[in-house]
């Protein structure tokens, strides 16, 4: 885990002492249910609000990281986060922690696409695939580690787990603001047309390949969601306990943690490219879910597939965000990485209301056989889109050679970069912000 910058450490270290305390979210339909003594309807409509107020961060964080910068984003969706898990603790009531869950989930989103172009910003393409996947083991082991205290805390009383929860959260927006380098590109300037014009959230909407790689991400989404969602309802309903689906489950996390960082590395050892990587990745997704519709009441099979598809987890969730930065235009990263982590937030709303109504009708095989299509599909579209090298917007060995590229592609190599306040010399009045 050699050959990253400094400052990729300090984030990495940030993510995982931030993941290390997740404690809130896990455990707050309980806490609504049994503490507070709500329905379980008003607790799932006050969950709900965490999936709306990601979908609104996500845009909102990417927008803000490319226009005030990756580390003002990062430290302000941070504090918004720990003030509203630390009011939440000391409220009973429903609309105002329905409220307060809103800001935690649009702080929480928020910061995600300006972390990710940071790495993008940091680290040279060819290790950004390794950079990602460094960042998505912190993740696990965090959220692992904060399963078994939260469970701890809850014996103490709830309000430290939302206390622990803010002071955590806060550390780590002190650390991003002190500790951490600004690393937006400058903007740049060409030497037929003058200052480079911005690229707008609008135009990335607008760009097609993109776009696609969003909508095949969204099914990829929609899968794995499922693993959380709907499997243990189907597995409830083959006579399978939830003691059990808790010990099957629990493999997602052990696979991760034992194996993010050797498949990793075997991918780059093999030179493996990202076509074939994401390509893989859909088809052991589609198949891990797939298998499960035979599974029936056998729980090493049921194992089996989480382990399957925990694999395609493994490759896909690194790789895409890797994608991502290769597809983004150097000046927008920040957005691109927010319209991608949309995906995944619109995802996490859909999967359970789209995969209970399938098994609702037509039951678990259907449910199964249709997570297969989606996987076949993706890796396709994946193989498609990325059969070529992705336009690289940074220049292909972390900004090495900046050449901006426009939502179509790369602009004339004319281009030439200046520092902020400079000035072109075709066009003396142009200020470059």
């Amino acid at each position: 885990m050699t050959g990253f910058p400094g400052g990729f450490w300090v984030l990495w270290s940030a993510t995982l002492v931030n993941r290390m305390a997740t404690f809130v979210y896990p455990f707050l339909g309980i806490y609504l249910t049994t503490e507070l003594g709500y329905s379980a309807t008003t607790a799932g409509l006050v969950l709900a609000t965490f999936g709306i107020g990601s979908v609104a961060g996500s845009l909102v964080g990417g927008e803000l990281s490319d226009r005030i910068g990756r580390r003002p984003t990062m430290a302000g969706a941070q504090l918004l986060a720990a003030a509203s898990t630390a009011i939440m603790g000391f409220t009973p009531n429903g609309a105002t922690i329905a409220a307060l869950v809103f800001f935690m989930g649009f702080g929480v989103s928020a910061s995600r696409p300006a972390v990710q172009a940071m790495i993008v910003d940091m680290v040279p393409q060819k290790d950004r695939v390794r950079a990602f996947s460094v960042n998505y083991w912190a993740v696990n082991i965090g959220f692992g580690f904060s399963a078994v205290v939260a469970g701890y805390l809850v014996h103490q009383g709830y309000l430290w787990i939302f206390l622990g929860d803010a002071v955590t959260t806060l550390i780590c927006a002190v650390v991003m603001w002190v500790r951490l380098p600004e690393t937006r590109p400058e903007r740049a300037v060409t030497a037929s047309s003058g200052t480079e014009a911005p690229i707008s959230s609008r135009q990335v909407f607008r760009d097609s390949r993109f776009m696609t790689f969003c909508l095949l991400a969204l099914g990829v989404w929609l899968m794995m969601y499922q693993g959380w969602s709907i499997l243990p309802v189907d597995m409830a309903e083959r006579g399978i306990s939830t003691q059990a689906y808790g010990l099957i489950i629990a493999l997602n996390g052990v696979v991760i943690v034992l194996l993010q960082i050797p498949v990793t590395a075997l991918v780059k050892a093999r030179r493996v490219g990202l076509a074939l990587v994401l390509m893989f990745s859909a088809v052991l997704l589609g198949a891990g879910f797939g298998l499960t519709g035979l599974a029936g009441t056998s729980l090493i099979f049921s194992a089996l597939c989480v382990v399957i598809w925990t694999l395609g987890e493994i490759l896909y969730a690194p790789a895409s965000s890797a994608a991502v930065g290769d597809l983004a235009h150097r000046q927008a990263r920040g957005r691109y990485q927010g319209v991608y982590s949309l995906s995944n937030s619109v995802a996490s709303v859909l999967a359970p209301l789209l995969g209970g109504l399938v098994l609702d009708h037509w039951g678990g095989h259907a449910l199964w056989s249709l997570c297969v299509a989606v996987g076949v599909v993706a890796a396709a579209g994946f193989w498609i889109l990325f059969r070529r090298p992705a336009r690289d917007a940074a220049g292909s060995e972390g900004d090495v050679e900046d050449k901006p590229a426009g939502p179509q592609g790369p602009v004339s190599n004319s281009t030439v970069r200046l520092p902020a306040g400079a000035v072109s010399a075709q066009s003396s009045t142009a200020g470059i912000g």
